[in-house]
């Protein structure tokens, strides 16, 4: 009967041991737990801050090439402000219209600019477009776009020249045109060589830009 109890007091005593061993490891675990969630917080949070950070440094970023690439259109343009509110929609299921500005000077408006988006060769190019009070246009300048180099990407060269005698780049040829021409390439459109879907998409945001242009200014 003793030898029994001794054996179950043992039992017992180990048993507590073991619960106690136990008992500590989940706490232990418990605060490691703890100490990774409170890392992983405090990252997540570093994280947000930066990331934050990055996107007004990138949205600053992006104002200012804009208002510098406003100013390229428009170089005695003084004011660039937004176009009224719903204005600006295409007919064409391939162009969209980004954005629109007016374009004012000792507070007269004299031009307008659209920067517009046109499926090209090799897949979405952005342009923006000056077009002046007399319905002609000022310049064209690319944004962006994913042609292929030294092809339909020539576009946005500004040693490609459609016109080596006059040193005439493919976007400066659409500078003093009126909107009333016709922007076809191969009539008074000179291509890109290689590179006719990209010389026509280009050709067409800026005839639809010049004509969203003509009915903001004959409506006023």
């Amino acid at each position: 009967m003793r030898c029994t109890e001794g054996r179950s007091v043992v039992f017992i005593g180990s048993l507590k041991r073991e619960l106690y061993k136990t008992g500590k490891q989940m706490k232990d675990m418990l605060k490691l737990g703890l100490v990774l969630a409170l890392y992983a917080m405090a990252a997540c949070v570093g994280l947000a801050f930066v990331y934050n950070g990055t996107q007004t440094i990138i949205a600053d970023r992006q104002q200012a090439d804009l208002e510098a690439s406003l100013k390229e259109l428009f170089k005695d343009g003084e004011v660039f402000e937004p176009a009224p509110a719903g204005y600006g929609t295409s007919a064409n299921p391939a162009l969209v219209f980004n954005s629109t500005y007016l374009v004012s000077r000792a507070g007269t408006v004299i031009g307008m600019a659209i920067s517009a988006s046109i499926s090209s060769y090799g897949g979405q190019l952005t342009a923006l477009v000056g077009i002046g009070t007399d319905n002609k246009i000022t310049r064209v300048k690319i944004l962006s776009h994913s042609d292929t180099p030294g092809l339909g990407a020539q576009a946005a060269s500004a040693s490609y020249f459609v016109d080596k005698s006059t040193k005439t780049t493919f976007t400066g040829q659409f500078a003093g045109k009126s909107v009333r021409d016709p922007f076809e390439v191969k009539n008074d459109i000179i291509a890109i060589t290689a590179s006719t879907i990209t010389s026509r998409a280009v050709s067409t945001l800026v005839k639809e830009c010049a004509a969203q242009a003509h009915e903001y200014f004959a409506g006023q």
